[in-house]
């Protein structure tokens, strides 16, 4: 993702005062809540972006911060710490080169001379490596999306990454990609990516780990009977025998039919399906006929 201005965020300057930060913050804030704005993934996102934009901002030492090292904000304190430690660096070098005596070019010499060049004039004003800043990311997917394994391609900081996303990742889940964040500076290494998953069911079936959970309905004289019958699994249909006499809430488990285990290939959990007995709303004469008959056999 790349370098988000949080002034141009609020849409203000940055000379703006904390209350032109407060009323730009809350005319946004409306604009793009959620509860305004459902199921918009791109509202969702500048919702995020504006409380971000204002914690930072409305924080005057994190403002302080933001307007001096702008992206590397929150690295600032290491930063002001390597400075120190070169300015006393530099300051000890001094020192123990006026009470020696040295010149500049001797002092330079001599030190080449002990050290290989480790203290050389280019190296004395030192320069301390960064790490990158570690980068957040969102994917939206659905359920069906992750039954199997697929590619994607994410633009982040203006780079395309190529990801596999394997079969079995959960919602909520995060992921680290190493080295695709920001760069590292004075020559230090890259940040990390994180990818988190938001994963929206649209189908019948629950969710709980690797195992899938649904309802099946059925009308009275089929649980009576019994019989075979069709079912809708994730991948397909699958037929059963369903046993007669079958009670309303019985739960049968369709062994390897539940959801892919994550980073296991060829392995499943289970389908439960519980099975809903459906009262008839309405008989006809016949059918109220026959069930007095069969209400009298039962009692006889």
């Amino acid at each position: 993702m790349a370098f988000i201005d949080y002034y141009n965020i609020l849409g203000i300057d940055k000379n703006a005062s904390v209350t032109d930060i407060k009323k730009a913050y809350r005319k946004l804030a409306r604009k793009y809540h959620p509860d305004l704005n459902p199921n918009d993934k791109e509202a969702e996102l500048k919702f995020k972006q504006v409380n971000e934009a204002n914690e930072v901002l409305s924080n005057p030492e994190n403002r302080k911060k933001y307007d001096t090292y702008g992206e590397n904000w929150q690295h600032s304190d290491a930063y002001e710490q390597a400075k120190q430690q070169q300015q006393q660096q530099r300051q000890s070098q001094q020192q123990y080169q006026q009470s020696a005596g040295f010149e500049d070019g001797d002092y330079s010499d001599f030190f080449e001379s002990m050290f290989g060049g480790g203290f050389s004039g280019s190296n004395r004003q030192g320069s301390i490596k960064f790490r990158g800043q570690d980068f957040n990311a969102q994917l939206q997917l659905t359920l069906r999306d992750v039954y199997t394994s697929q590619k994607q391609v994410l633009t982040v900081n203006g780079k395309n990454i190529r990801l596999t996303i394997p079969a079995g990742v959960s919602n909520g889940q995060i992921i680290k990609i190493a080295g695709k964040g920001g760069k590292g500076r004075n020559g230090g290494p890259d940040g990390d990516l994180y990818i988190e998953f938001n994963i929206r069911n649209n189908t019948s079936f629950k969710r709980d780990g690797d195992n899938l959970y649904t309802h099946i309905d059925l009308d009275l004289y089929k649980a009576i009977l019994g019989g075979d019958m069709t079912v809708n699994t994730f991948d397909g249909k699958v037929k059963l025998q369903l046993k007669p006499l079958t009670q309303n809430g019985t739960q049968v488990k369709l062994k390897g039919k539940g959801f892919p285990k994550y980073k296991k290939d060829g392995q499943y959990g289970d389908l439960y399906i519980t099975y809903n007995i459906k009262i008839p709303e309405k008989l006809t004469e016949k059918e109220r006929s026959l069930f007095e008959e069969l209400s009298k056999l039962k009692s006889a």
